[in-house]
């Protein structure tokens, strides 16, 4: 094992998964992404909410918080821009971040927040003891809809894809060394980068791996990223459910806008040539 796999390992918390939970291979692939950019634990954060997700900040050797149910986007979003020298990950389960903290979802993307976001999906609240989750599909027995789920799933990546996020893409905890690449290049890519992850609950299966590996294809190899429209109707698939990057575009982070306002506001309120002062800027109010 390589030092820098040493460094990312906390190993005075260990995971407390479900022997067999698909987050542990999720876990892995972050590990073989961050080893492959090589970036320093001390210039790494990772923000979760709750549930089973909830507890991945725990496992990395890396500045962590564990936040509140639905909260990781906006904490993640100050963390940012508070410092933006550090590598952001966000990580956060189907109801984490479709439920309670569905609605940060258009903000982040139209703020064009320089992180990573993981969406860890097993259709099921799991820590909860196996309720219906945003992702639950239609007609499924769950502890909340002993009858079946009256409600349709949400489509996870038409969502984003409508919200403009300029990163999206879907993997698996089937396919792990698929997965890692793709965290790669989330973490590498200047903007909001959203992966949809499918990793199957093994108490709960509501998503089954035998029957998820069955449904998983790449994407077509001639598809464009670039292509909006094209991934929409890509990421509409139900059967086969494809994998790897659908969307992707570069346009101004967050920070680059901040930065932008904050020169133009010096501009504004300088004079002689001298650099103005908050106290300065703030009397021009008074």
């Amino acid at each position: 094992m390589s030092t820098a796999s040493r460094n990312y390992k906390r190993k005075q918390i260990r995971p407390v998964w479900c022997s067999g939970c698909g987050n542990y291979g999720v876990l892995r692939a972050v590990e073989k992404a961050l080893e492959e950019l090589q970036v320093a634990p001390q210039q790494t954060a990772v923000i979760s909410g709750i549930g089973c997700s909830g507890r991945f900040s725990h496992y990395l050797n890396v500045y962590a918080l564990h936040g509140t149910h639905g909260r990781a986007l906006p904490i993640a979003t100050g963390v940012k821009t508070a410092r933006p020298d550090l590598t952001v990950l966000v990580v956060g389960g189907d109801g984490d971040s479709l439920g309670i903290g569905g609605g940060h979802l258009p903000h982040a993307a139209r703020k064009n927040v320089d992180l990573t976001f993981l969406i860890l999906d097993n259709n099921t609240y799991g820590l909860t003891k196996g309720q219906s989750s945003p992702t639950t599909p239609w007609g499924c027995l769950t502890k909340t809809a002993p009858y079946g789920s009256p409600e349709d799933a949400l489509e996870v990546l038409p969502i984003l894809l409508a919200y403009d996020a300029s990163f999206v893409a879907r993997a698996s905890s089937v396919q792990i060394e698929q997965m890692a690449r793709i965290i790669t290049e989330a973490i590498r890519h200047p903007g909001f980068a959203v992966l949809h992850i499918l990793t199957p609950c093994v108490t709960y299966p509501v998503l089954a791996w035998r029957q998820l590996r069955e449904r998983l294809r790449p994407l077509p190899e001639d598809h464009r990223p670039g292509d909006r429209a094209a991934a929409l109707q890509l990421a509409c698939s139900r059967d086969p459910l494809y994998t790897g990057i659908f969307y992707r575009v570069e346009k101004p982070t967050l920070d680059e806008r901040l930065q932008q306002l904050h020169q133009s506001a010096l501009r504004r309120y300088s004079s002689n040539g001298k650099t103005p002062s908050i106290p300065s800027i703030m009397e021009r109010y008074l």
